[in-house]
């Protein structure tokens, strides 16, 4: 994701995981109460299945399914602040850790492991612990 000296942004177009395990898990569930119905249809009459083991499938299954949405909200959440933080260094003064590199923000590229801030002369300093802002 980039945000510009505008302050617009740009995703890539690539599925999150959590969004693909989201995915994959509803299929998963979809298949597993598929499966589910025709065990109960064919079962042997004289030895029906424990319902006790099949409600706590069934819950494990819904509590799975519940925890893979629960990580990609929360993911959405993180991505937003994240773009907030890289939007309100855009336009200051950063100066990096070493003291050897400083300049005006131009724009901002936000990646998995941090914030990189391009300067207005086309250095790039990485936002980390010990980087100024003024």
């Amino acid at each position: 994701m980039e945000v510009g000296a505008t302050g617009s942004a740009t995703t890539n177009t690539a599925t999150p995981k959590s969004q693909q395990a989201s995915e994959n898990a509803m299929l998963d569930y979809d298949n597993f109460l598929q499966l589910l119905v025709a065990q109960m249809r064919n079962q042997d009459p004289t030895e029906p299945m424990d319902s006790t083991q099949q409600i706590a499938q069934l819950a494990t299954f819904s509590q799975v399914e519940q925890t893979i949405q629960t990580n990609r909200r929360l993911e959405m959440l993180l991505q937003s602040s994240a773009l907030s933080e890289a939007n309100a260094v855009i336009g200051r003064t950063l100066t990096s850790t070493d003291g050897l590199t400083s300049g005006v923000v131009k724009e901002v590229l936000l990646r998995a492991d941090g914030i990189t801030a391009i300067l207005e002369d086309g250095k790039k300093i990485d936002v980390t612990s010990g980087v100024s802002i003024s």
